[in-house]
């Protein structure tokens, strides 16, 4: 049983290197997980790995049926989920290639199943969503950064969007006034269904481009591309890191 899992954004459909062992299909009473759950050893260490957009990257991000996803994380004994998001980054701390570590988060989604407390309630439900990140494993995934030479930027607030189309340079003004540091796209209600699972989860967030309005050039998806390779490979290296180091 693996107590860590990673769930691949844009970017990270696939991780190099991940020594695979099975494959796991699993059914939840919420529909179908993205793809069947990858179970490998990444660095020697067990881990579980889920293609939030699906194998072949074809389910966007209004469309992703968090709810089976985490369900199915839960199911097969993981403990850990560190969900990784390609965004855009607002504040000019926040630059293309960096790679950053949230501890807050706003949600701008909308029409999403977010809950899995909705039918047959014995009483109503609510949790605690003051700190939207497990703590314990964002402290690691920082340590795991130091020590890699990664340096992760250790805080910042997410703001989540509907998609799939990119945002308004004036939604982006307006973030920025709410306190957003960067925007995507994944990190609600994925966030918060963790915390209802009781699942210590953590965003590592990429930053592909500059928000809307904030770069100099018009958004292009060859640049983004470009700044996912790079940002990617960091990724690698933080998570084989983190598994090194034994803090999961």
């Amino acid at each position: 049983m693996s107590e860590l899992a990673i769930i691949g954004g844009t970017g990270l459909d696939k991780i190099p290197n991940l020594e695979i062992v099975h494959r796991e299909v699993c059914h939840t009473p919420f529909g179908e997980p993205s793809a069947p759950l990858t179970h490998g050893r990444l660095g020697g260490k067990e881990v579980v790995f889920l293609p939030r957009h699906g194998p072949a990257h074809s389910i966007p991000p209004h469309r992703v049926n968090y709810r089976a996803n985490l369900w199915a994380l839960k199911h097969v004994g993981v403990e850990n989920v560190i969900g990784v998001a390609a965004v855009g980054g607002i504040k000019k701390t926040m630059g293309p290639g960096l790679i950053a570590i949230p501890d807050q988060i706003i949600d701008y989604t909308y029409g999403r199943e977010h809950t899995l407390y909705e039918a047959d309630l014995p009483h109503v439900t609510h949790i605690d969503f003051t700190q939207p990140y497990c703590e314990s494993l964002r402290q690691h995934l920082l340590d795991a950064g130091e020590s890699s030479g990664v340096k992760p930027i250790a805080g910042g607030t997410y703001g989540a969007t509907q998609g799939p189309r990119l945002e308004t340079a004036a939604e982006v003004n307006r973030m920025e006034r709410d306190g957003c540091d960067i925007v995507g796209m994944t990190g609600m209600p994925e966030a918060s269904l963790a915390r209802e699972l009781n699942l210590c989860y953590a965003s590592c967030a990429v930053v592909a481009n500059w928000a809307a309005g904030r770069g100099s050039d018009p958004i292009s998806m060859k640049e983004i591309e470009k700044n996912l390779v790079q940002g990617m490979e960091q990724v690698k290296t933080l998570l084989i890191t983190l598994l090194a180091l034994r803090a999961v």
